[in-house]
């Protein structure tokens, strides 16, 4: 009887527990099967505005950083530029290229360009996009300062003969270059190579409406919430491996750009760093004319620095560098060895032809040269301060001695005492030594001719 009783309670735990596990299992396929809420990602937005800089980089860095700290699915550039650095560019793109996080480039708002430089990042990023009413091309190197061809081109010339034509080998040099690592970008992208070329050698350019077409650019997008919509699902290659991207409800966190970039970017424009190298030198010349005050010599050497570390981020010639120095030398020198002006007004010659050839073009692809009214302000202030100092100069010299020896030269005084040739005389209420070829007597007034030490010669005042 008990074990009838034990087999009972066995086959019924038994049965339960066969139940219980149905049960489970149904459960679990049923949580499987519900439509769980994932969080929606996040993606970060920062504008490029203005040339490729060395501030743009470090705009861009410190945007891609704090991707990565945020664990963001996505970096959007919206980008707006005339062109700028190549060694700016270059670095942008090296950084592109090793992102694990896809950077989408985005050429907006309506009207906004991405020529030169903006062409390259263009190319390089994971996802290319354009607002409508945009353009991008004319990815063509140029030199600085270069002056425009005399001959104009002829309207009826082919499209071989109105491509732009190396001067020299230097300019082949950075031409094939350009071409080459442009190619090299369409084809890791598959983007359109062959007008990738014809935005280097002809500086040709498109439309948004053209770029899509000539599958330059992925897409067309009216904002960055339409370039979210458009690119779901899409898969793109990136430095960690294929990646597809869910922007689905995905929230946009802009990205500032600090006061760093801000002043790095203030600091490299060519106009700026040439007024705080020009107010560097001015406070060391004053700290030379006048020692002691401390301030011209603290304020200019800061200038200085910071004028040389701004200029060090650009392509600086070095025949530029060099009259910049010999104009410095020569203000110098005319602060040491007074030259009447002529080696102040050689110093301010220095400058302006060194400021005229002060940026090469081998390491920018837009216009970094210094604009003519601040070549002409800058020329003018020195010209007015050399004037100054030397109308100070001139009215010094014209003025009456009236410390040291020479203030006693002509002065009149009275003798006090005299015998034979010598004796003692009052001038300028105190008592000298004296003596003289003349015969002087007690009251007469006399007139100093020299000084001989402690002595002086005097003679009968007329």
């Amino acid at each position: 009887m008990i074990g009838l009783a034990r087999t009972w309670v066995s086959c019924l735990i038994a049965e339960v527990a066969a139940r219980h596990v149905k049960l489970v299992a149904v459960l679990l396929l049923a949580l499987a099967a519900w439509p769980l809420p994932c969080r929606a990602g996040e993606a970060v937005l920062l504008d490029l505005k203005g040339p490729v800089s060395v501030g743009a980089h470090h705009h861009f860095s410190e945007a891609l950083e704090r991707a990565r700290a945020i664990d963001a699915e996505l970096l959007i550039v919206r980008l707006d530029t005339p062109g700028g650095l190549v060694t700016a560019t270059r670095a942008m793109i090296s950084d592109i290229l090793a992102s694990p996080i896809p950077i989408a480039i985005f050429v907006a708002p309506d009207g906004a360009r991405a020529a030169s430089a903006g062409t390259y990042l263009t190319y390089a990023a994971h996802i290319s996009a354009m607002s409508p009413g945009t353009h991008l091309g004319a990815a063509t190197p140029i030199p600085l300062g270069a002056p425009p061809s005399s001959q104009p081109p002829n309207p009826g010339d082919s499209k071989e003969g109105s491509s732009r034509t190396p001067a020299n080998a230097s300019q082949k040099k950075v031409m094939n270059d350009a071409v080459a690592y442009l190619r090299a970008l369409a084809q890791l992208r598959g983007r359109n190579a062959e007008w990738a070329e014809e935005a280097v050698t002809d500086a040709a350019t498109l439309t948004a409406k053209e770029a899509q077409q000539e599958k330059v650019v992925d897409l067309i997008a009216v904002d960055v919430t339409d370039l979210l919509k458009q690119i779901d699902k899409r898969q793109v290659d990136t430095a960690k491996g294929p990646q597809t991207l869910h922007t689905t409800g995905m929230s946009v966190r802009y990205h500032e750009a600090s006061w760093k970039s801000k002043l790095i970017s203030v600091v490299t424009d060519p106009n700026v760093a040439f007024i705080l190298l020009m107010i560097g030198i001015y406070g060391i010349l004053f700290e030379f004319w006048s020692p002691g005050l401390a301030g011209p010599g603290i304020i200019g050497a800061i200038c200085l620095m910071i004028a040389l570390m701004g200029l060090s981020a650009l392509p600086i010639s070095y025949a530029g560098a060099s009259l910049i120095v010999l104009g410095i030398v020569l203000l110098v020198a005319e602060a040491f060895a007074p030259g009447y002006g002529i080696l102040g007004l050689g110093g301010v010659v220095a400058f302006v032809a060194g400021a005229l050839f002060l940026f090469d073009p081998a390491g920018a692809d837009f216009d970094l040269s210094l604009t003519w009214p601040v070549i002409a302000a800058t020329t003018l202030t020195t010209l007015l301060l050399l004037a100054g100092v030397l109308g100070m100069v001139l009215r010094a010299r014209r003025q009456a001695v009236v410390t040291g020896s020479e203030q006693l030269i002509g002065m009149q005084g009275e003798v006090v005492e005299w015998a034979a040739r010598e004796g003692r005389v009052r001038v300028h209420g105190e008592i000298w030594g004296a003596r003289s070829g003349f015969p002087l007597k007690t009251g007469d007034t006399v007139s100093v001719s020299r000084r001989d030490g402690l002595v002086l010669v005097v003679a009968p005042a007329s």
